[in-house]
């Protein structure tokens, strides 16, 4: 009896260690894929689009696949950037009512999705609006210019003058027009990081040129990426949007501004007026599965207001939200449970439904 039970004991007592053993190596194993998903990643940051471009990217080749995502947006704004010598918009602006020329692939999608945007806001967006934003000057030295001087200018604002060929080819139709890509470049700029991200298989980053982010892939455990809402106002933030995918992107009065006899000018033009946009609101926060069409719409919103944009972001199958200068908020349907508001003294009065 003593026999069977020592033998009953040692049986038992092996079967515990190996036991013990399995759990040591699966308690292990989980703290490897666990200190292996939270790693912190590799944070870069550089200067193209004419801002700061924020990276932190994971995985075993994040620091060369930042560095890839870097080098194609600086491509893209020695494609884009008026400012820079032979660039294609730059190339553009010299030709205005002359001839059409060859553009680069990248150049003539941007400007086809501008044409697109510009169509259904009626003109809210508007890439020609170059010669008003020099004349405002807000880049260098801003100053408020002689309405007759305005209403000049505004005769070479006008998108339906931009032509695109199937060919690759595309040319201002009139002396005097310009292109300026700033209110899609920063969002064109994250559709380019990301796309270098899904190429080399990073399993999960975010991007941040100026006022436009990008994510992609999965953090751990489901857990939604957290982007901060900037306070329009002042500085700080007044919440965060939670997304497991896609951009956003920011249009709001507070970026450039200057003030004259009492009264403040922001840099987002209406190109109907050739004055600053006043509709209100403060700042536009939009949400799109492609950047570039985030930048663009949230500047559309912000010239258009809350009520006009919705049926464009209803043609977009974009989100947004609004916040109005007197600190109430207003989202779509889409930012419900998405939006978290961490400054009492905004208020959120409604839901927007398309």
């Amino acid at each position: 009896m003593n026999k069977l039970f020592l033998k009953l004991s040692n049986k038992m007592a092996k079967r515990l260690t190996i036991a013990f053993a399995i759990i040591a190596v699966l308690l292990a194993f989980f703290i490897l894929i666990f200190n292996f998903l939270t790693k912190s990643g590799y944070e870069v940051s550089t200067y193209s689009m004419g801002t700061h471009v924020q990276q932190t990217v994971y995985g075993s080749y994040a620091e060369e696949t930042a560095e890839l995502a870097a080098n194609e947006i600086a491509k893209l704004e020695d494609l884009i950037s008026w400012k820079i010598e032979n660039s294609d918009i730059q190339r553009l602006n010299q030709e205005a009512g002359k001839n059409f020329i060859k553009i680069n692939e990248d150049t003539y999608k941007l400007l086809d999705l501008s044409l697109a945007v510009s169509q259904m806001s009626g003109g809210a967006f508007d890439i020609t609006i170059a010669p008003l934003n020099r004349l405002w000057n807000f880049n260098d030295e801003p100053q408020l210019p002689d309405e007759s001087l305005i209403k000049t200018i505004l005769e070479n604002v006008d998108y339906k003058k931009l032509s695109l060929l199937e060919d690759n080819t595309a040319a201002l139709q009139y002396s005097g027009m310009a292109l300026d890509l700033d209110a899609i470049g920063n969002g064109a700029a994250c559709d380019k990081a990301i796309a270098c991200y899904e190429a080399s298989k990073t399993p999960r980053a975010i991007v941040t040129v100026g006022t436009s982010v990008g994510v992609h892939g999965n953090k751990p455990f489901g857990e939604p990426w957290k982007i901060a809402v900037s306070n329009p106002l002042v500085n700080g933030s007044i919440g965060e949007v939670h997304i497991q995918s896609g951009f956003i992107s920011t249009a709001g009065s507070y970026k450039e501004s200057f003030s004259e006899n009492g009264k403040i000018y922001h840099s987002i033009l209406d190109s109907a007026t050739g004055f600053p946009a006043e509709t209100g609101l403060a700042a536009v926060t939009v949400w799109s599965e492609s950047g570039a069409l985030s930048d663009a719409l949230s500047n559309a919103c912000f010239v258009l207001g809350i009520e006009k944009s919705q049926f464009l972001l209803k043609e977009f199958g974009a989100q947004a939200i609004f916040i109005d200068k007197d600190k109430n908020i207003y989202y779509t349907e889409g930012f419900t449970d998405k939006f978290i508001l961490a400054d009492d003294s905004f208020t959120i009065l409604s839901v927007l439904q398309f």
